[in-house]
């Protein structure tokens, strides 16, 4: 199953070519790629998927999702499946040969 959950930003900085944000999921934090929504900035709500943001949303909507996934216990479960997903090979990063 695949769904977008809304975060709010802290804090945007640069890497490489690319606009990155560390976004706040309740009490969790996780950088983000702001690169498709470049006029999302430090305390706005937005919508990520698969660590990319791909809309904004207001302040209201992202705690009535907040509300829904915390009363169903899927935002934890979303976590869990989200750091499961980050461990496996085809996901870590990539050592260039020397």
């Amino acid at each position: 199953m695949s769904f977008s959950v809304p975060g709010k930003i802290i804090e945007v900085y640069p890497v490489r070519n690319n606009r990155l944000g560390l976004v706040e999921f309740g009490d969790t934090r996780r950088p983000v790629f702001l690169d498709l929504v470049p006029d999302a900035g430090v305390g706005d709500y937005v919508t990520v998927h698969v660590g990319y943001a791909t809309g904004r949303v207001a302040a209201e909507e992202a705690e009535r999702a907040y509300r829904r996934l915390g009363l169903s216990g899927e935002l934890a479960s979303a976590e869990a499946d989200l750091e499961e997903e980050e461990t496996k090979p085809e996901m870590r990063r990539r050592e260039k040969q020397r």
